[in-house]
């Protein structure tokens, strides 16, 4: 499927090039680590545009996966190139919605090979257990740029 890059003006992009620990026995990527790679490139963006925030989630701020989902288009295999491009599909209250756009590097132009989305809920640990909280200004502001076009 050949699909031109999303409307995102500017997308979070975390390049990774698939390993053979990231295969099964037919030399595919298993599925699960397309959900890893979320995690993965969340956890970049934080450190390059939030590192603020990194203080706060070594004490008591905690961003929670509340969703997860992933559609696969193709199948990727030892040594692809991909770049998965994050972006902001909506801040309200204490929730973050991400969408995740998977690409194929290659010679000429790249394909579309998976489409995720997270939503994160942000929570303090209080002595009765988790609070949900306003998303924290530092990280909303680091997201806003981000921002998915519709």
């Amino acid at each position: 499927m050949n699909v031109t890059k999303s409307t995102t003006p500017s997308p979070f992009v975390y390049r990774h090039i698939v390993s053979f620990e990231e295969t099964n026995l037919v030399g595919n990527v298993y599925f699960t680590r397309h959900l890893a790679w979320q995690g993965r490139c969340r956890e970049m963006f934080l450190r390059q545009h939030a590192p603020d925030i990194l203080g706060d989630l070594a004490r008591d701020l905690r961003l929670v996966t509340l969703r997860v989902s992933c559609e696969y288009f193709q199948e990727l295999n030892a040594f692809d190139e991909i770049d998965l491009q994050m972006s902001l599909a909506h801040l309200r209250q204490n929730k973050i919605g991400l969408d995740f756009s998977y690409f194929k590097r290659g010679e000429g132009e790249e394909q579309t090979v998976a489409h995720g989305f997270q939503e994160i809920g942000c929570m303090r640990l209080a002595e009765k257990g988790l609070v949900p909280v306003n998303v924290p200004a530092s990280l909303a502001g680091a997201l806003r740029p981000f921002e998915a076009v519709l």
